[in-house]
């Protein structure tokens, strides 16, 4: 109605996943199932492959006012529409379909309704996303107590991290799938952000340096991706200093305050100026969004360089990675990754504030901080983090796993 259009056509699967409240297994990683819809005033159509939806939830269906049509049938109910106006996001369908609306059809074209909607979380949502961080972080203790014990004792690569750090997470409620393919580089391979073990080309991790990790989980009450790096054996001096001026990067974007609605690449440069200041730099975003048990990579909030358009005005409820890096080319790489919820703040005179809530619980390796590089109120962030990190997991761990978080959490 706000857009002036009776009929609202949508291609995206997470879109589409979430207006439905319905999840499939038809892309690695991501719970969403292929389809199109139609949506209307009084009613909808959900175009899927036969057998993709049992008779039970088509009368579910049904009795919402959705009708199961066949996939192959989107495109030919779009050259029958009848007139009137209809809305897509001319971003987010094929150039096939848009030519198929029937002539007569009014066209307004519009990023989709629902990709807003859904990256600003319910209380509900984000409550169920509270804790399955809190089953991910448990089980990342017990993956890290894991290796703490065996690194540097037994044969471990970087395939082995992948293997262990999903066992891990399989153990927990809630948990479906990896929300992405693991990536587990040591030293030199740490320098490729998208780095991938494969059987044929992989390190042992082995001797002295620093191992990175990103992974990610998809439970039922919400998805996760966190960025950890870890020293194995003893990190350099250098690999310090990096390792602390990422870790500066990380905080000063986690403490940030900013006015409702700014537009979210505006605040990419908070995490990167603790790196500026030594004429350090990366190359790839800093914070991307991230969905409800849907997608890992979810718009329409974008921390990074991108082109500032309306629609990436930062709203509370938004869940946003936070993940500068520095990647030395052969050497090492060092990328520490949160995930925050955009909470309100302050509404004054000023204007109507918000901030952020990190909802990542799992320590950060004290071992490779340069303590000469923190400030006063670094620290007491850290500290803090690590405090609550400990009071909402220790709960759930016990044996090899609550002593490595008990040593973890320590106070600097």
């Amino acid at each position: 109605r706000e857009a002036g259009a009776e009929r609202h056509f949508i291609s995206t699967l997470d879109d589409i996943a979430w207006l439905f409240n319905l999840r499939g297994a038809d892309v690695n990683y991501n719970p969403v199932f292929i389809a199109h819809a139609l949506i209307e005033a009084d009613s909808a159509t959900l175009f899927v492959a036969p057998g993709k939806i049992d008779d039970a939830l088509a009368a579910q269906l049904a009795a919402d006012g959705v009708r199961v049509a066949d996939y192959a049938e989107a495109k030919p109910a779009l050259s029958a529409l009848p007139g009137g106006a209809l809305l897509i996001d001319p971003r987010r369908v094929t150039l096939g379909l848009r030519q198929a609306v029937a002539d007569g059809v009014k066209v307004i074209e519009a990023i989709n309704p629902s990709t807003l909607m859904k990256s600003r979380k319910s209380a509900a949502e984000t409550e169920h996303v509270r804790r399955a961080m809190e089953q991910d972080g448990a089980a990342l203790a017990e993956f890290f107590a894991w290796f703490e014990a065996n690194v540097n004792r037994a044969r471990i690569t970087e395939l082995t991290i992948d293997e262990q750090i999903t066992a891990a997470r399989a153990r927990r409620p809630g948990f479906v799938s990896p929300s992405f393919g693991t990536i587990a580089g040591f030293n030199a391979n740490g320098a490729l952000p998208h780095y991938h073990a494969t059987p044929e080309a992989h390190s042992e991790i082995q001797g002295d340096g620093l191992l990175l990790i990103d992974s990610g989980g998809q439970y039922l009450g919400g998805t996760t991706d966190i960025t950890r790096v870890v020293a194995v054996g003893a990190p350099s001096a250098a690999q310090k200093r990096d390792f602390t001026l990422v870790l500066k990067g990380t905080m000063a974007l986690s403490m940030a305050h900013f006015p409702r609605g700014t537009l979210s690449p505006m605040l990419d440069a908070l995490a990167r100026a603790p790196l500026w200041q030594h004429d350090i730099d990366f190359g790839h975003g800093t914070g991307h969004g991230v969905g409800y048990f849907l997608n890992v990579h979810e718009g329409p909030q974008s921390i990074s360089r991108a082109v500032p358009e309306p629609h990436m005005a930062m709203q509370e409820g938004m869940i946003t990675s936070i993940e500068p890096g520095v990647y030395r080319s052969g050497q090492w790489g060092v990328r520490i990754e949160n995930l925050v919820l955009n909470v309100a703040s302050d509404k004054n005179q000023f204007g109507d504030f918000l901030k952020f809530e990190t909802l990542t619980l799992c320590p950060i390796d004290r071992r490779c901080i340069d303590h000469s590089l923190l400030t006063r109120p670094e620290i007491d962030w850290l500290n803090g983090y690590h405090a609550e990190v400990r009071a909402r997991l220790l709960p759930l761990v016990d044996g090899a796993a609550r002593d490595w978080l008990l040593a973890n959490t320590e106070a600097l």
